[in-house]
């Protein structure tokens, strides 16, 4: 018997997941993560694509507040936008591959702080 790391929740039939990646690449494009949240709100695979969404246009308005501080702001913001456009690239191409990915950092954070 071969088992399998599970990277998220359970993964759905596959014609569920299909039906899903054509719109769930969305959610990492900043506030365009209510089209599948609103679209697919019965879809586990949306829904775990679009709770890391919501953390990183959260993370994008905090980059950007910080980035108000002179010289330390400045150098966090140059830093953190590398890091959030990294995260976007590979959320899309994940999403679009109808994997489950959780992202370093804000991948956790996004399943327990959000139930829907």
């Amino acid at each position: 018997m071969s088992e399998q790391p599970s990277a998220g929740p359970t993964p759905l039939a596959g014609d569920d997941i299909e039906k899903a990646k054509g719109t769930t690449w969305l959610a990492y494009l900043g506030i365009l993560f209510l089209i599948p949240l609103l679209t697919l709100k019965d879809n586990a695979f949306a829904k775990f694509h679009v709770k890391q969404g919501i953390m990183l246009c959260i993370l994008s308005i905090a980059i950007w507040i910080v980035g108000w501080i002179p010289f330390i702001g400045w150098l966090f913001l140059a830093v953190a936008y590398i890091y959030l456009v990294i995260m976007i690239i590979m959320g899309i191409v994940n999403s679009l591959g109808g994997k489950y990915w959780k992202m370093p950092i804000l991948g956790g954070m996004a399943a327990s702080w959000f139930k829907f």
